[in-house]
C-alpha cells in the first residue's frame, strides 16, 4: 500500500456531526510510521493532525479550529483502502474529545 505522504484528501461528503465537509481539502505527511496532516476549507480555519500508521490503520488525534473562533480536539481510527484506479481512501471512524459526539467519514485522494 502506497505512501499517504504528499497525498491530499477530500471528504466525499459532508460529515453528519462534524466540520468536515466536501470542500475540505486534507495534505497528509508520512514518514518512518508517522503521520501527520494539514487541513482547511469549509468550517474549518485550520486543522492539524498526528499519529501512527501500521499496514493499512492509522490511528491519530486531530485538533481544529473552526470559521465561528472554536477550538475542538478528537481521536480517529482510519482503515486505508487502495481504489481499483489507484487512489487511496480512508474510512474514519470518530470522536470528539473536546465535545460529545462521534461519527464516521470516508475521505478520498483528489488528483
Amino acid at each position: 500500500m502506497g505512501s499517504l505522504d504528499g497525498r491530499r484528501f477530500r471528504a466525499v461528503a459532508d460529515t453528519v456531526g462534524g466540520e468536515v465537509e466536501a470542500s475540505t481539502l486534507f495534505t497528509y505527511h508520512e514518514k518512518d510510521g508517522e503521520i501527520w496532516a494539514e487541513y482547511s476549507g469549509g468550517k474549518i480555519s485550520r486543522g492539524y493532525l498526528v499519529g501512527t500508521r501500521d499496514g493499512d490503520r492509522l490511528d491519530f488525534r486531530y485538533t481544529q479550529l473552526n470559521t465561528e473562533g472554536e477550538t475542538n480536539t478528537g481521536h480517529c481510527v482510519a482503515t486505508v483502502e487502495t481504489l481499483p484506479d489507484g487512489r487511496l481512501r480512508l474510512n474514519e471512524k470518530w470522536e470528539w474529545e473536546s465535545r460529545d459526539g462521534s461519527g464516521t467519514s470516508v475521505v478520498e485522494e483528489v488528483g
